[in-house]
């Protein structure tokens, strides 16, 4: 496998990117993966793509980051990997070479926002405006929500917006550092 930018240019997997996105997502790009690849390969933001070795190579997944915050803060968004090749470190290898694409760039802190719409978390039993703090710090994923995935990665829950989409279906912020604090090394 191997990872780098994606352009314009790459028609292929262009098409390839839009088909990922809308089976990944489909509640969200379902017959617009092009348009949202078009609006991901904008001028100021990274979009890297996961790629099979070999000649005809195919793409495998891709992730993207949108500067914020100047470009102190970036968001991850998104990361989307083929329907075979998920849990075989696809998804790994574009998080960790974001990372290192965003810190290039003078990115401090890496985020995400990964939705709980289908009730995959503990955070969407229950009201979350009740004790919201002590819901995220006892957090349980009880059917394979993304969080876990981002922990292992180094990310930590840093917020949640309760009912961001629709009642029960909050939003679930996380962070990462990629550069040390002053006097750090």
């Amino acid at each position: 496998m191997q990872i780098h930018a994606l352009s314009a240019r790459d028609e292929a997997f262009v098409r390839q990117g839009a088909a990922i996105l809308e089976e990944a997502f489909p509640h969200s790009y379902e017959g617009e993966g092009v348009e949202e690849m078009r609006k991901l390969l904008g001028a100021e933001r990274i979009l890297l793509a996961a790629v099979e070795e070999g000649e005809n190579g195919a793409l495998l997944g891709l992730i993207g980051a949108i500067p914020q915050y100047g470009v102190t803060g970036w968001e991850l968004h998104p990361l989307a990997v083929r329907e075979g090749f998920r849990g075989r470190g696809v998804g790994s290898a574009l998080v960790k070479a974001l990372e290192k694409a965003c810190a290039e760039r003078g990115c401090v802190t890496l985020y995400l926002g990964t939705d709980d719409e289908e009730g995959k978390t503990s955070l969407s039993q229950g009201d979350l405006f009740e004790n919201p703090l002590e819901k995220l710090q006892n957090i349980v994923n009880l059917r394979r929500h993304p969080f876990e995935f981002y922990q292992k990665r180094g990310f930590a829950i840093v917020g949640t917006i309760p009912d961001a989409n629709g009642p029960g279906k909050p939003d679930i912020y996380m962070a990462k550092r990629l550069r040390p604090l002053p006097g750090e090394g």
